[in-house]
């Protein structure tokens, strides 16, 4: 029996809206006629809509990896159970076991399931179809980015060491502390589909360790089991924790969390697991810092030396994404240990999470390193003192614990951010390009698509690479260089630093190469000048031939409304296809100079972004100066 695809699922196989599926079947007696569903969501047998859709040439070529995920995304129950299942195979291929009997429903994929682990090898075969599986969709599983991820695991501290996560979701805190040499691996999942995926992702890397299915409060996998660090991302505001039944149960070292304090019931877990000195890394919700719930508990974490600092996240790292978000950081004291003086209080809420990353580990570092702890980076990080903490609300929101700025800094920082700003726009006017109309009954020069451009050899067009979860192979003499993201090239940022891992094909930029990211709000590209970095996942790489494109030239093209508009993904995603995109046939000469006028607009666009952001900040710093009493108006109008 074949699997079967919904008509959404046709929409996006072929990569037009579901209006055009419907379209489809009106217009055309032979389109493939519904083996099941209902009337008001029919479905159809896979393997004949492929069959109608390469012969209509409406049909995408694709990779291995992409044509063998949409058919164990159709052929499952669920994206979870499906990709367990191909998991099972690929790890008993590894092991030589190939008597293994498939999923009955996967048995018409397994050509494509040994030709893509022919191709890649199994651990490799089982990432590629990871990556499909873990991209943001509908039902799919929120799991923590592997940026934050890292940051756990870089405060948790766990090379050579052994880990648990009691909260594992589909793995990727484990698969983080594995790439950063954790020397075992241990967690425990409440989803059955879910711990099957991460105990097989390490099983095809040989790590020890396990992963098992239960409640981990309620039934946990691992009593008695001691390890070097615990690090988890548990499930928020879940009031049905088990308060009732798990009243006396001897992990509430620090007092029984109340029924509205799940996240504390969590952390006790956690300790509970450590070894003395061991290191817990939570994240949790920013209520947990300061409901009045939960302040005893507080209060006897911060005085018995069990928590050791509290990090305020920018809004949008992990769902629920609306919510900024903390990191806990604690230890299991030592018997004989003295209890610190001061915990760290870190508020990072501003920014990137790439950018900030570094910063956050560097305090903690120093934190750890200093004896007694000192610490304090205005707006940023403050060691406080416990004693100061231990007020009636014992509220650890990292924002109401920093060091306020002098009034001396505070208007020293005024009159520099003025005086940027006013340099920012008196150069304005002489970065804008100066242009002119074209004269009335000139031609318009016919137009070429980025395929045929690739075709004729005018220029390479590369990737969009897939994310990895392992560790790509950089080309030589490239180890040490940051990875250019989506999200760089649409703020025109800085590469970001090399905790986001370049796709699986390392890729290097070079000076003349066009990128343009796959999904993003406007469709928007950018030129390499002198950047050294990695080519980052879903962008794609336009390299010209020089003598015949030149790249400023084809990325003023590129990015013109009309372009937005046949690029863009005819299903309503901001999604583009650089392929369909139009360049105008210029001779090169000509080229060059639209370049030069597309070059001076992108340093104007750039100088604007500053300005405005200058702009803000001014009017920040100048309100809270004259409410604090910083500053004040010195009588002058202009």
């Amino acid at each position: 029996m074949n699997p079967s695809i919904t008509a959404a699922e046709i929409a996006r196989l072929a990569g037009v809206g579901r209006a055009a599926v419907s379209n489809w079947r009106k217009r055309y007696a032979d389109f493939p006629a519904p083996v099941g569903g209902t009337s008001a969501s029919p479905e159809f047998d896979l393997t004949e809509v492929e069959k109608w859709l390469r012969g209509q040439g409406k049909l995408p070529e694709l990779t291995t990896a992409d044509r063998l995920w949409r058919r164990v995304a159709a052929a499952s129950e669920t994206a979870t159970a499906g990709l367990a299942a191909v998991g099972e195979l690929l790890i008993a291929r590894q092991r030589d076991q190939r008597c293994l009997t498939p999923d009955p429903h996967l048995k018409p994929l397994l050509p494509d399931v040994n030709a893509l682990a022919d191709e890649l090898g199994p651990q490799a075969a089982f990432d590629e179809l990871w990556q499909r599986f873990s991209a943001p969709g509908p039902g799919r599983p929120f799991a923590t980015p592997d940026d934050l991820a890292d940051l756990m695991i870089g405060l948790a501290d766990v090379p050579g060491g052994t880990v648990l996560d009691p909260a594992a979701g589909s793995g990727a805190v484990l698969r983080a502390a594995v790439r950063a040499g954790c020397t075992e691996a241990y967690g425990q999942e409440l989803d059955e589909d879910l711990a099957r995926l991460a105990g097989l992702w390490l099983a095809l890397r040989d790590v020890p360790g396990e992963v098992s299915a239960g409640d981990s409060l309620r039934a946990d996998a691992f009593a008695g089991r001691t390890v070097d660090a615990v690090v988890c991302h548990p499930p928020f505001g879940v009031t049905n924790w088990g308060h009732e039944e798990l009243g006396y149960d001897p992990r509430w070292e620090y007092g029984l969390p109340p029924r509205t304090e799940p996240e504390l019931a969590w952390v006790q877990h956690a300790l509970s697991h450590l070894r003395p000195d061991g290191r817990a890394v939570l994240l949790m919700p920013p209520t947990a810092a300061r409901r009045r719930a939960g302040r005893r508990i507080r209060a006897d974490l911060l005085r018995r030396g069990a928590l050791r600092a509290v990090i305020a996240l920018p809004s949008g790292v992990a769902a629920p994404h609306a919510v900024p978000l903390h990191l806990w950081v604690l230890r299991r004291p030592a018997a004989d240990a003295p209890a610190p003086a001061r915990a760290l209080l870190i508020d990072a809420a501003d920014g990137k999470l790439a950018e900030l990353s570094a910063r956050v580990l560097a305090a903690w570092h120093s934190f750890t390193s200093e004896p007694d702890g000192e610490v304090e980076e205005i707006g940023f990080a403050r060691a406080v003192p416990v004693i100061e903490l231990l007020d009636e609300d014992v509220d650890l929101t990292p924002a109401r614990r920093q060091p306020a700025a002098t009034a001396e800094r505070t208007g020293e920082h005024l009159v520099r951010t003025r005086e940027r700003l006013a340099a920012i726009v008196c150069e304005l006017p002489a970065l804008m390009p100066h242009v002119a109309p074209t004269p009335d009954g000139t031609a318009a020069a016919p137009a070429i698509s980025i395929s045929d451009l690739a075709r004729t050899g005018a220029l390479q067009l590369i990737g969009p690479l897939r994310p990895t979860v392992g560790t790509a192979e950089a080309p030589a003499g490239s180890s040490d260089l940051p990875v250019l993201t989506a999200r760089d090239v649409v703020e025109g940022a800085a590469p970001s630093p090399r905790s986001e891992r370049p796709p699986g094909q390392a890729i290097a930029v070079a000076p003349g190469d066009v990128l343009v990211p796959m999904v993003a709000r406007r469709l928007t590209a950018r030129v390499i000048t002198t950047e050294k970095a990695l080519l980052g996942a879903n962008i794609y790489l336009l390299r010209p031939n020089p003598a015949a494109l030149d790249p400023w030239f084809l990325a003023g093209q590129l990015r013109n409304s009309a372009n937005e508009k046949q690029a863009s993904s005819l299903s309503g995603a901001l999604r583009f296809d650089v392929r369909r995109a139009l360049v105008r046939r210029l001779p090169l000469d000509e080229q060059r100079a639209h370049g030069e006028a597309f070059q001076r607009l992108d340093a104007f666009e750039s100088a604007m972004r500053q300005a405005a952001s200058l702009g803000a900040e001014l009017v920040q710093l100048t309100a809270d100066g004259l409410a604090q009493g910083a500053v004040r108006p010195d009588g002058k109008t202009q």
